[in-house]
C-alpha cells in the first residue's frame, strides 16, 4: 500500500507515495540531496537544472555499473553452481 511521504530536493518540499517504509524514503531523499551538493558544490554555477541533468546522470552511470556486476556475478554464480554439481557426480 503507498503512503504519501513529504521529502525536500533542492529546498522545495515535494509530496510523494511510495511503498517504502518512511526510514528508506528518507534514505533516498538524503542520497539525492548528497548527489546534488556534491555535484553543486564542484560547479561553479548554481543552474538547478544542470544540477539535477549531471547528478541524473552520474547515478544512472552508477547504476548501469552495478547492473552490469550483478550480471556478471551471476554468470560466474552459475559457472561455479556447474562445476559443484559436476564435482559431486564424481
Amino acid at each position: 500500500m503507498k503512503t504519501s511521504h513529504a521529502v525536500t530536493i533542492l529546498g522545495r518540499e515535494l509530496s510523494v507515495r511510495s511503498s517504502a517504509p518512511e526510514v528508506k524514503v528518507k534514505a533516498v531523499e538524503a542520497f539525492v540531496n548528497g548527489k546534488l551538493q556534491e555535484i553543486g558544490s564542484a560547479l561553479r554555477s548554481g543552474d538547478a537544472q544542470l544540477i539535477l541533468t549531471l547528478a541524473l546522470l552520474n547515478t544512472s552511470e552508477e547504476l548501469l555499473d552495478l547492473r552490469s556486476r550483478l550480471k556478471q556475478d551471476s554468470e560466474v554464480d552459475s559457472r561455479i553452481n556447474t562445476i559443484i554439481a559436476s564435482l559431486e557426480t564424481v
